[in-house]
């Protein structure tokens, strides 16, 4: 086997196996014939058939090797010089004995093998109605035998045209669908790289709004904490015990947030209790970490969510809060979680200064969490105003 040809071998060198075994049975079959045409003389059929096995291997080694090498694709000269070597053997041996015409199908077929479509036709052509001329070049009756040779030419040229087109068609047609196949492989693997990439992006996201909304949030509140505590160290330490233990408590919280993100990203606060509990520890926490007047109400008991629904209500409550706490300067807050519609509600209000929802934002915190409702099927309001006052509202299916 040749260095650069494939393992696997393509569709194209599998049939020409065929072919050849075919060219090499007709060869057979027609030496046979030859030596049973005992009306010709010995030397002219021993040199006929000497001839036809010369073709053979002419096209064995100008043929054959260069469409092995090449996985079935040749070159128009070389693919021109391996069937004329095969016409001048066919025609020689057609000279010295006429019973060669035998080998004509096999001739035909690596015809098509070796050369392009038009160059074919033109050869099919030829070897078609040369026997015949080689044959009125013997002398005898010219009218009978041009009744015998060119109708036997015509129908010979026509279905050996016909047979070479269909399997010419059919040959194109595969390689149509060797590229469509590869096409269609290429667009599948770009298909695959950008859902990779669009997957990668959502993860992204996601990670980032988690972030923002447990870590980032926890980190300044402890930062808020520990600026209250320099100020009080001196002038009130009771105070700066109380913030020290705050700064402590948020602290482990921030951890087990970091700890529940990295082992499933599901929030600690749900882990260990109810929705209604978490939103009422932030809630409290919120109330004891400044002088805001915080209060809190659940209507009723809650149905059961989803965990996806229940991490969006919470982070929602998170950055209201931490929206208020940083950027509101009010003095009460209010959250309240309520069923409406089929619908589980959170809504947050304040009486702080208020802002314009439609005004661009560079923050991450409402943009995010609005992306979150999306996700579960939810959706996200926000009301507010010059004249002061915000009310934040995220609905989620029950």
């Amino acid at each position: 086997m040749p260095a650069d040809l494939p393992l696997e071998q393509p569709v194209e060198l599998k049939l020409l196996r065929y072919w050849e075994l075919f060219y090499l049975f007709v060869l057979v079959a027609t030496l046979i014939a030859l030596q049973l045409q005992a009306a010709e003389p010995m030397p002219e059929r021993t040199g006929g058939s000497a001839l036809l096995v010369a073709g053979f291997g002419w096209y064995w080694w100008f043929g054959h090797r260069p469409l092995v090498r090449t996985a079935g694709e040749i070159s128009t000269p070389v693919g021109v010089l391996a069937v004329a070597g095969v016409l001048v053997f066919f025609f020689a041996a057609l000279l010295l004995a006429p019973g060669a015409a035998w080998i004509t199908p096999s001739v035909i077929s690596q015809v098509f093998w070796l050369l392009s479509l038009r160059t074919s036709v033109v050869a099919v052509v030829l070897i078609s109605f040369i026997p015949g001329l080689i044959s009125l070049s013997r002398g005898g009756n010219i009218a009978e035998q041009l009744a015998t040779t060119i109708p036997a030419g015509v129908i010979f040229c026509a279905l050996a045209l016909m047979l070479g087109l269909f399997v010419h068609r059919i040959a194109q047609q595969k390689e149509d669908q060797t590229v469509l196949i590869e096409r269609l492989a290429a667009s599948r693997s770009e298909v695959s790289r950008l859902s990779h990439e669009a997957g990668t992006a959502a993860e992204r996201e996601r990670l980032a709004r988690e972030i923002h909304d447990t870590l980032a949030q926890g980190f300044t509140s402890i930062v808020a904490l520990v600026q209250a505590i320099e100020s009080e160290l001196d002038t009130d330490p009771a105070a700066a015990r109380r913030h020290l233990e705050l700064t402590a408590r948020t602290a482990r919280e921030n951890l087990d947030e970091a700890r529940s993100m990295v082992a499933a990203l599901t929030p600690s606060a749900l882990t260990s209790g109810t929705l209604a509990d978490a939103v009422r520890r932030q809630a409290d926490r919120l109330a004891a970490e400044t002088a805001l007047t915080v209060t809190c109400r659940i209507d009723g008991p809650l149905p059961k969510l989803a965990t996806a629904a229940e991490v969006v209500l919470l982070r929602a409550a998170q950055e209201a809060l931490h929206n208020t706490r940083r950027h509101a300067h009010a003095t009460t807050v209010s959250l309240e979680l309520s069923i409406v519609d089929d619908k589980v509600r959170l809504t947050v209000r304040d009486d702080g200064v208020g802002f314009d929802p439609d005004a661009p934002r560079s923050g991450y915190g409402l943009a995010g969490m609005a992306a979150r409702a999306r996700q579960v099927g939810g959706e996200l309001s926000v009301h507010s105003g010059a004249h002061g006052g915000t009310e934040l509202a995220v609905e989620v299916p029950a």
